[in-house]
């Protein structure tokens, strides 16, 4: 009965439940009058809305209109646009006037780096082909055998560019002549050629602008590393602006015009000749000899443009005769200038000192030679790295401590890295060398021209005193403007200065015979630099540059470089390094390779086979003689 009456009520009385979806109907029909919002909170709003989601959304407010293509410009607008137009032989002109660097004038020309050397495509090509040629596990191995040496103390990871390897029979030497022209040509080559490059770019720059080089003799041209390096240092002055880089630099555009290379190792020469195969030399005339012929000496009115260069040759001769023979015959071939340059050890330096002297001793000689009275050119003297003519203040025949050296890196090319199976990027070359020059010295002009750039002139402008005080002016007075005075100013700078880059380019090539060059790295700290310098009086001097000598000074200083001519003098006196007496007179030369703060700890040597294997074989040679020793005794008792 209850079941029935509950079913009849469910069918036929509807139960109504609230329904939310017709609520928020007629809510939303509803009109809600517009908020007041304040503009400043409104804008406030809108570029909350911007920043955070405008990129996706599109501007409500009116479209701008669409530019057209062509719009009529006014006349008066016109012209003033066609006055604007730079003409670009004025941008020409005006990107190549000079402006002035940090650092003063005479620093910048007393510079002597040359950065990280790298191979132009051309020679780089060249040595690619020759390679190519050659077997590379066989390459390698006469690498490793030729120029490897884990116990020198000057290679660089075991390896080293001096090429001295002697052969026990002929048939030896022409088995492996042109395997070791190939090999020297791949790891000694591009060493040898920074380094020339280097000291021919310095001596460039020291010698006067119409100095050009047409002829070049080399001895001990092996490969050719003097060829390339004179060919790509001395190049046209109009060279096309695709060669002005030294990467894409040419033989064709050199100024020379002979090369001579003298050299008896046929292996390298054959690999020299090699490297020339495919390249044009354009007016440049190549020529290999084994000996200097009588034929090729120039007369000495016109060795005004020729060289006489030896690099890294002096060391490999067995003997002080030979090394003098050489040198005798550099002299003797009529050139103006000679280039001499070895490695920097102490057999090396020693061959430096040794020509250097025999050069500056025959130049004496011709003052006294009553038959060169009546030529023009007599003497020779140092061009670089010394700045004087005496004795040099390092060397001591037989008892080398100090070696007065150099170091130039090079950008190391693909074919290095894989020859010497080394990832390293860069390595350093060291070096000594000499620049001799026939004729009188030039004469110190005593002047002090360039010892102030842009921080020097920031500085002079910083100390000018402030106005204090105002002063009434008559009507009839006239009043200087600011251009005026500041224009005064900087005559009273450059008072005597000379006023075009090439006359002050001469004045500080003059004065560069006389500034003392930097022969150890410089030590820099925060409120002086210490530098170490070979002197225009003969001696090694030790100068201090204070912050208190200036501004451009101390800037200077700081980025002068091992190598460098420094102009500047120093605040206080320089410390001269004397030479204590023997008990016989004669001076005691110094007994460490360090000068002041420069002693440190030697460098540890890393574990080498060959030298583990000596060591062994030593221990059991005096094992043998103990043995002996003991046996003979017990049988004398």
């Amino acid at each position: 009965m209850c079941d029935s009456m509950f079913r009849a009520l469910r069918h036929h009385v509807p139960i109504r439940r609230p329904s939310f979806a017709s609520s928020a109907l007629a809510a939303a029909a509803q009109v809600h009058p517009r908020a007041d919002i304040d503009p400043a909170l409104r804008n406030l709003l809108r570029d909350v809305d911007i920043s955070l989601g405008s990129k996706k959304r599109t501007s409500r407010g009116p479209q701008p209109l669409l530019k057209k293509e062509l719009v009529e410009v006014p006349g008066q607008i016109s012209d003033v646009l066609e006055s604007a137009i730079v003409d670009s032989n004025e941008i020409e002109s005006f990107e190549d006037e000079p402006t002035m660097g940090r650092k003063s004038p005479a620093a910048e020309f007393g510079e002597y780096g040359l950065g990280a050397a790298v191979l132009p495509f051309e020679l780089q090509k060249s040595i690619d082909l020759i390679i190519s040629e050659s077997d590379k596990k066989q390459l390698h191995n006469d690498a490793e055998r030729l120029f490897h040496d884990t116990n020198s103390e000057f290679a660089q990871g075991g390896w080293e560019a001096a090429y001295d390897i002697q052969y026990r029979t002929k048939n030896q030497v022409h088995e492996h002549a042109e395997r070791d022209g190939s090999a020297f040509a791949s790891v000694a080559l591009p060493a040898h050629f920074s380094v020339i490059t280097a000291v021919l770019a310095h001596l460039k720059r020291r010698l006067e602008p119409e100095w050009r080089v047409e002829r070049i003799i080399d001895w001990g041209a092996a490969t050719g590393s003097g060829l390339w390096s004179s060919a790509y240092a001395f190049q046209e002055p109009h060279t096309p602006s695709s060669q002005r880089d030294v990467v894409n630099r040419t033989i064709s555009n050199t100024t020379l015009r002979q090369y001579i290379g003298i050299d008896k190792r046929e292996g390298l020469v054959t690999v020299g000749k090699r490297l020339l195969r495919d390249v044009d030399t354009g007016p440049l005339r190549v020529s290999w000899r084994k000996a200097l012929r009588d034929d090729d000496i120039v007369p000495r009115s016109e060795g005004h443009y020729t060289v006489a260069l030896s690099a890294f040759m002096l060391t490999s001769l067995p003997t002080n005769v030979a090394r003098k023979a050489l040198i005798k015959e550099m002299w003797s071939s009529g050139a103006h200038v000679l280039v001499i340059i070895d490695h920097n050890t102490k057999e090396g330096f020693e061959a430096i000192a040794q020509a250097r002297d025999y050069v500056l001793t025959s130049g004496d000689k011709e003052f006294n030679d009553p038959e060169m009275d009546g030529w023009d050119i007599r003497g020779s003297h140092v061009v670089a790295p010394c700045p004087h003519d005496r004795p040099c203040p390092l060397y001591y025949p037989g008892d080398i401590k100090l070696v007065c050296g150099f170091s130039q890196r090079l950008q190391r090319p693909s074919f290095v890295r894989r020859t010497k199976h080394s990832g390293k990027g860069h390595e350093d070359m060291g070096y000594s060398y000499v620049v001799l020059r026939r004729g009188h010295r030039p004469a110190n002009p005593d002047t002090h021209f360039g010892r102030v750039g842009r921080v020097g002139q920031s500085a002079l402008g910083r100390e000018q005193p402030p106005i204090k005080e105002l002063f009434l002016h008559d009507e009839t007075e006239p009043v200087p403007l600011e251009e005026e005075k500041q224009d005064s100013m900087s005559l009273e700078i450059a008072d005597g200065q000379p006023s075009t880059p090439a006359a002050m380019d001469a004045a500080l090539r003059l004065e560069a015979y006389h500034w003392p060059r930097l022969i150890f790295p410089p030590l820099k700290k925060s409120g002086h630099h210490i530098l170490d310098a070979c002197a225009p009086h003969g001696k090694v001097i030790r100068m201090t540059i204070p912050k208190s000598q200036g501004k451009q000074p101390f800037y200077d200083a700081r980025k002068s470089e091992w190598g460098d001519l420094f102009p500047h003098p120093p605040k206080n006196p320089a410390q001269e390094r004397y030479q204590p007496l023997r008990v016989n007179g004669k001076a005691r030369p110094i007994r460490h390779p360090d000068i002041g703060k420069r002693g440190g700890k030697p460098a540890q040597k890393g574990v080498s086979y060959g030298a583990l294997a000596e060591d062994l074989k030593a221990a059991r040679k005096q094992s043998k003689r103990d043995r002996l020793a003991r046996k003979q005794q017990w049988e004398q008792e």
